[in-house]
């Protein structure tokens, strides 16, 4: 494959995955969860530097998959105290973000750690940091760690479609016909946690949020059924990741900003011209309505 075509492969990988995740995130209201998630992993990140002193292994995976558990489970225990949800987010987020800035800063000063890299990504690296595979080939890493978290996310959103859609649209009944409600939170906050730091080192903070949160709100006005949101938020991940791209060689900028941007247009179109809640449609119903009680 060309340089080209395993940035946008990577891109649209990202897309999918974060579009699948973000649904449930936006059917659950905890979108600023993404924002928490995606920022915190920088701790877990560093630690895992400080610790064994490398920069790549599977250590740094584990410790930002840690660090995205350990916001989920303490934004949910400051929650249980009484501490409203989007506070509690807004605390853990800044704490532990802040946490793993100052690390950087006054730990891992020698090392190729920096803010600026974790938050815009450097995605143009991709297709240089190759690992081989039998059968296959040489193909990016970046690749081959998001082809699994999406075979991963697939496969529990497959398996427990039922539980999902029951959780996120009326939890309280869910838990009295039997579901375990808290586990399902915990295994949906993994799998947050695992898409975020699959695209982290890729695409930075900024993409990442841009995918979870923007495609699955354009979806969410378009329809209210679940399977064909979780399709169309996968399908805007994707033509904002080719857009993106295009748009960003146009105008010689950052890659993953122009991405994140082409995902803010996707939904202004879709906020305005979605058949179901667009506002073009609100205001023809609503007129419609007005005339049909005039007459």
């Amino acid at each position: 494959m060309s340089y080209t075509a395993w940035i946008l492969l990577t891109a649209s990988l990202v897309g999918v995955s974060c579009g699948l995740v973000g649904v449930l995130l936006i059917l659950r209201r905890m979108a600023m969860m993404a924002d928490a998630i995606s920022h915190t992993v920088l701790l877990g990140i560093v630690v895992a530097y400080l610790v064994t002193l490398q920069l790549s292994g599977i250590h740094m995976f584990i410790g930002a998959v840690v660090a995205g558990l350990l916001t989920a489970v303490l934004v949910q225990w400051f929650h249980q105290l009484g501490v409203q949800q989007e506070a509690s987010i807004g605390i853990v987020f800044t704490t532990l973000f802040a946490i793993g800035v100052i690390l950087i800063a006054t730990k891992a000063g020698n090392a190729h750690l920096d803010v600026q890299h974790s938050l815009m990504g450097e995605i143009t690296f991709i297709p240089w940091n190759k690992v081989l595979l039998p059968l296959v080939g040489e193909v990016p890493k970046a690749v081959v760690s998001l082809v699994i978290v999406l075979i991963v996310i697939l496969t529990v959103l497959l398996l427990f479609y039922k539980e999902w859609k029951l959780t996120s649209f009326d939890a309280v009944f869910a838990a009295s016909i039997g579901i375990p409600v808290t586990l399902m939170h915990y295994v949906f906050m993994s799998l947050v946690s695992i898409t975020s730091v699959a695209a982290f080192d890729a695409v930075g903070a900024i993409l990442v949020i841009a995918m979870l949160i923007t495609p699955a709100s354009a979806a969410y006005l378009w329809t209210d059924k679940l399977s064909i949101m979780l399709v169309l938020s996968s399908i805007f991940g994707i033509i904002s990741a080719f857009s993106g791209y295009y748009m960003a060689v146009l105008l010689d900028t950052s890659i993953s900003g122009a991405m994140a941007l082409a995902t803010g247009i996707i939904f202004l179109i879709s906020f305005i011209g979605a058949p179901r809640h667009g506002v073009i449609a609100k205001h023809r119903r609503g007129h419609a309505k007005s005339t049909a009680t005039i007459n």
